[in-house]
């Protein structure tokens, strides 16, 4: 299994709407991902570990498959629709990193 983490840093400036993103995006992610997309998961950040400071991330979208083919398989025909959709909840450019899930 892996999981495809689409990270959305905080900065000054840095917008993030939630509901949006849950209303909408993840499940036009859902609908082009078809079978393949077994299983999301979504972060809100909320602080980071010292007292008061803000998060890291504003929010964060876990993206779990098979394998990085399937993963493949299923994003690269539906790319520009799914990034397409981004500035329509948030104004930060995501970071992306590819994980194998170690299940212990």
């Amino acid at each position: 299994m892996i999981k495809i983490s689409v990270l959305y840093p905080n900065g000054d400036g840095h917008v993030f709407d939630m509901n949006y993103y849950l209303a909408k995006h993840i499940p036009l992610v859902r609908r082009l991902s078809g079978a393949a997309l077994k299983k999301v998961e979504v972060e809100e950040g909320m602080a980071a570990l010292a007292a008061g400071s803000p998060p890291a991330y504003l929010a964060m979208g876990h993206l779990f498959f098979e394998s990085v083919q399937a993963f493949q398989a299923a994003f690269e025909p539906h790319a520009a629709e799914i990034t397409g959709d981004i500035p329509n909840y948030t104004n930060t450019r995501p970071t992306i990193q590819i994980s194998e899930v170690k299940l212990y």
